[in-house]
């Protein structure tokens, strides 16, 4: 029978597979390549953290509500994404040995323990020795001695060890790669017309026989290993409150962090093999997988810059937006009209030269700001200690249930809290997902307010390789319904659609956002009906919200035209009833589509919102989010006519269908590769200024 959803975590999966293909793609630049299988194992290693042991505990509860939440029964998707990843593994194995053979033909190597030249033994020796050697832990392990701690996102080797001549049974040992301290990858001496690399989980093989020289073992074995563990089920994610809560109550009991993933080098020693599966309490539930000789490929996103520079399509193409060219203030343009940059053809500098200003400004009383994750050395944090240190009254509402990012988050809050700042740490149940802005300065009698709304992190690190809007504007009614946002996270505890009412021109969640969409879907359904032009265009990162899903459904029934543009999760699927078809794409490109866009043609008044909230059911309901209307014409059209370029991408454009095949879109028209195109694009209105 025909899905009429797509189950979330299979989207997710078909959307990992469309990072692998990059790997795969020859017109990819071979570092591009590499870092795409990077992508790609970091990707999968969260989801085994965080979605595996959600579908298991659901599972587990045999919930009745499980099914709807998960758009089917959960142990039948958990059976198809354990077949789906096989297959993806086996894939990811034949890219690399494909790009290996790449990286040869421009002489690089990986080499390991075992093909060291005499130069290269004597280097590594001492690189082990001055470098390694103190952040170098090794365990002993037994049956009489507690396993160690693991922890989730390390790197092992795990190692057997014995004498030729010996009567005893085989010891084993582990030791955790300190790639944190010393990195992954460590470059050898070799010949000019050559580039020789190492792991460093290969130099600690090469000297396990100085680290255990007080047993005299004069036989190792080392392979690495790594283990996945249960990152607890986000009570933020797709499913509804209710089923969340059950699933809660049913990991109580059980130990904080379970190994639910254990992969490990094939050729490891079968009793050690054995051995880590019983001290880890693993069983025919969990995942134990036989792999290839490298793991935790997420470190590959990171490797050496050894190749001939690559002709790139496109490297860091940030420009000045022509607007603010000959300006030497920001604050002056945007007082007196809408600006949109768009990241990352647009450079970030802007943002940063707007707080800049407003730090030194005498006239500036206030700024008020989001953050949700900021650069490790953020300029926009240091534009706002200035503020402070000038006499400015700063809140930052920054978010540190942020993931990944909780621990830079908590350094940034205690960093600001002692330059006087206003720091506001969230909302129970909720993040704080929206982009928001608003400076006030005080002209004799007249207060003036200006600021941003933004689909991305204000970020500048990030802004250099993501895809996203940011509308800085004066726009009064904005700034009124972000006074009334920042009003509500100054006081969480209120009831946030109290607050957060009668907005103009931002939708908010957890408020009104929802039902806002709701409002246009039907006006163009009203239309379609009416004989009238109708037409929906999305751009989000992930759809999968049952709500909103079934009222595109209505549309498409009605025979709306739908196009939509998204690069992650998409659960929705054509249907025999559509009079019109769904049209959905997903992009997946050199930089990171991240913008969220609504488009309504309305009548021909052609509504058009920017969005830091993608459509899923944990950023409606568990988030703070706000999308922000466009009233600008001409920006309308800038913004159209990019979605157009989009849509017409028939280069990197894979379709969504009901079969996930990630079929790339071809058709006999002219080549667009909408990131390029949109690059030159923007490009030509700085020329025509």
């Amino acid at each position: 029978m025909a899905r009429k959803f797509i189950p979330r975590d299979v989207s997710w999966l078909s959307f990992n597979s469309r990072v692998l293909q990059e790997a795969a793609d020859e017109t990819v630049p071979l570092p591009s390549k590499i870092k795409f299988l990077g992508i790609f194992s970091n990707n999968l290693d969260e989801f085994f953290r965080v979605r595996i042991p959600g579908l298991k505990r659901a599972i587990d509860i045999k919930d009745k509500e499980a099914n709807t939440s998960f758009f089917e029964d959960p142990q039948i998707i958990l059976d198809e994404v354990n077949t789906i990843v096989i297959k993806q593994q086996k894939k990811f194995d034949n890219f690399w040995a494909l790009i290996q053979k790449e990286m040869a033909q421009q002489h690089v190597y990986i080499k390991d323990a075992s093909q060291l030249n005499l130069k290269q033994e004597e280097f590594v020796r001492n690189f082990y020795s001055e470098e390694v050697e103190s952040n170098v832990i090794p365990l002993l392990l037994d049956d009489s001695r507690p396993m160690p701690y693991l922890r989730d996102k390390s790197l092992y080797l795990g190692i057997s060890m014995s004498k030729r001549e010996w009567e005893y049974e085989t010891k084993f040992a582990i030791i955790e790669i300190p790639t944190t301290l010393n990195g992954r990858f460590v470059i050898l001496p070799a010949s000019a017309k050559e580039k020789h690399i190492i792991l460093l989980e290969d130099i600690i093989k090469f000297n396990l026989p100085y680290i255990f020289s007080y047993f005299g073992f004069d036989e190792f074995h080392a392979h690495v290993f790594k283990i996945t563990k249960d990152a607890e089920f986000d009570l933020d994610n797709d499913i509804n409150t209710t089923l969340a809560e059950k699933i809660s109550k049913g990991i109580k009991n059980r130990r904080k962090g379970k190994t639910t993933r254990f992969i490990f080098d094939k050729e490891m020693d079968p009793k050690l093999v054995e051995f880590l599966i019983k001290k880890l309490q693993l069983t025919k539930k969990d995942n134990i997988i036989p792999g290839q000789k490298i793991h935790n490929f997420k470190h590959f996103m990171d490797f050496p810059n050894v190749f001939k520079q690559p002709n790139l399509p496109i490297t860091n193409p940030g420009f000045t937006h022509p607007q603010l060219n000959k300006t030497q203030r920001i604050t002056d343009i945007i007082i007196k009209k809408d600006i949109l940059l768009s990241f990352p053809y647009h450079t970030f500098r802007p943002v940063i030269d707007l707080l800049r200003e407003a730090a030194m400004d005498p006239d500036v009383k206030t700024i008020q700001i989001t953050a949700y994750r900021l650069a490790s050395n953020s300029k926009i944090v240091n534009a706002l200690i200035n503020a402070a240190r000038n006499g400015k009254d700063v809140t930052v509402m920054l978010e540190l249930q942020a993931r990944f990012d909780e621990e830079n988050n908590l350094y940034w809050k205690e960093k600001l809290e002692l330059e006087g700042i206003r720091v506001l740490t969230g909302v129970p149940n909720k993040k704080v997902h929206a982009k928001l802005c608003i400076i006030k300065k005080r002209v004799g009698a007249k207060t003036i307010q200006y600021g941003f709304v933004s689909t991305g992190n204000i970020n500048e690190k990030t802004a250099k390789l993501y895809g996203d809007y940011c509308l800085l504007t004066s726009n009064r009614s904005v700034m009124a319904d972000i006074n009334k946002v920042f009003h509500f996270l100054k006081k969480p505890k209120s009831n946030p659609a109290e607050v957060i009412k009668n907005c103009n021109s931002l939708l908010i969640c957890p408020t009104d956002m929802r039902n806002g969409i709701i409002h246009y879907i039907d006006k163009e359904i009203e239309e379609v009906k009416a004989g009238r032009k109708a037409r929906i265009i999305l751009k989000v990162n992930s759809l999968s919200d049952r709500i909103l899903i079934k009222k595109l459904y209505d549309a498409a029934e009605a025979g709306v035209q739908i196009d939509l543009i998204v690069r992650g999760i998409y659960c929705a699927t054509n249907q025999t009833k559509f009079k019109k078809p769904i049209n959905a794409i997903s992009i997946v490109d050199e930089f990171l589509e991240h913008a969220r866009v609504m488009y309504f043609y309305a009548a021909g008044k052609e509504v058009t919102y920017i969005s830091s909230a993608d459509w899923m059911t944990r950023n409606l309901d568990h988030r703070i989010e706000a999308a922000v209307k466009i009233n600008s014409k001409k920006i309308r059209d800038e913004i159209k006519d990019m979605l157009q370029i989009q849509l017409r991408d028939n280069v990197k454009a894979r379709i969504l269908n009901n079969e996930l095949n990630n079929r790339y879109v071809t058709n006999d028209k002219e080549p667009c590769r909408s990131q390029i195109e949109i690059y030159n694009y923007l490009r030509r209105k700085t020329d025509e200024v």
